[in-house]
């Protein structure tokens, strides 16, 4: 039976939760509102919280001094093709897993998952003279692929756990009505794993865009993100946190509206699982 919650439980939860949102959104907002500011009042010693003059000097300084609309647009050619290739590449290898397993199945999923314990920097140099042999160094497709490749690990795991969630019974009727195995994974598998993609396709969007170490390692002008965007603002003459500020809420603003628009479907997808 549920338990019953008093009306003082459910203010203190609802407070609590509240307190820690806000705690966690805190450094987004003092770096919006630092965007706002001179650099004067920017580095003030009490800190300034609303009370200032507000400007608008620091946008109009990053937009004529770089091409945000390029970096934009390099963000979402890599952020959002190496999501798109990773979940073609693991969906049929969670399904294999989910549904045909094998002795080796846990060892594998093991082996993928210690692939992200090794420090990047490690596979540098390595990666780095591939791209310039291959003629790929500082272009979009290179980093698609290398970003892929880096979370494909994070992708398999998550829809794997998702589709285990599926019954299998209702992948062998589609069988026994004489469903091809692409048709079973396109149009049964796939519909009903909607809110478990939409989960991980949202969070690995979110990874690579924020990627920071492989984009300002392989990038120089062509192929740099929001991310080289942000660091290019981090000069030798010091730091310059009122445009270093406007330059990050420009570059964190297209997550926001995402992650606003998709926290329904994150939501539902995160508890497909959960109720199960």
């Amino acid at each position: 039976m549920a338990r019953a919650v008093t009306q003082q439980r459910k203010i203190i939860n609802t407070a609590a939760a509240w307190g820690i949102g806000l705690l966690i959104f805190f450094p987004i907002l003092w770096t919006v509102l630092t965007s706002f500011k001179t650099e004067a009042t920017a580095i003030a010693d009490p800190p300034v919280f609303l009370a200032f003059d507000w400007t608008l000097e620091n946008y109009s300084v990053v937009m004529e001094r770089s091409n945000y609309a390029r970096f934009l647009w390099n963000s979402i050619i890599i952020a959002g093709g190496s999501t798109i290739l990773g979940i073609i590449v693991a969906v049929p290898a969670a399904w294999s897993m989910a549904f045909v397993p094998s002795k080796r199945t846990k060892d594998i999923l093991l082996w993928m998952l210690s692939t992200k314990m090794l420090p990047a920097v490690g596979v540098l140099y390595p990666i780095y003279l591939i791209c310039i042999k291959l003629g790929i160094l500082d272009s979009r497709g290179a980093l698609v692929i290398i970003l892929m490749l880096m979370n494909l690990p994070i992708i398999v795991w998550m829809l794997y756990t998702y589709f285990r969630e599926i019954p299998g019974e209702i992948l062998e009727a589609a069988r026994m009505d004489g469903a091809t195995l692409k048709e079973e994974i396109l149009y049964v598998l796939t519909p009903m794993a909607v809110p478990g993609i939409a989960s991980t396709l949202l969070l690995n969007f979110i990874l690579a865009w924020n990627e920071a170490f492989w984009t300002l390692n392989l990038t120089a002008a062509n192929a740099a993100p929001l991310t080289a965007f942000i660091a290019s603002y981090s000069s030798p003459e010091g730091l310059f946190f009122a445009k270093l500020s406007a330059a990050s809420t420009m570059a964190i603003a297209p997550i926001l509206i995402l992650g606003w628009f998709s926290q329904k479907q994150l939501v539902s997808g995160l508890t497909f699982g959960a109720v199960k």
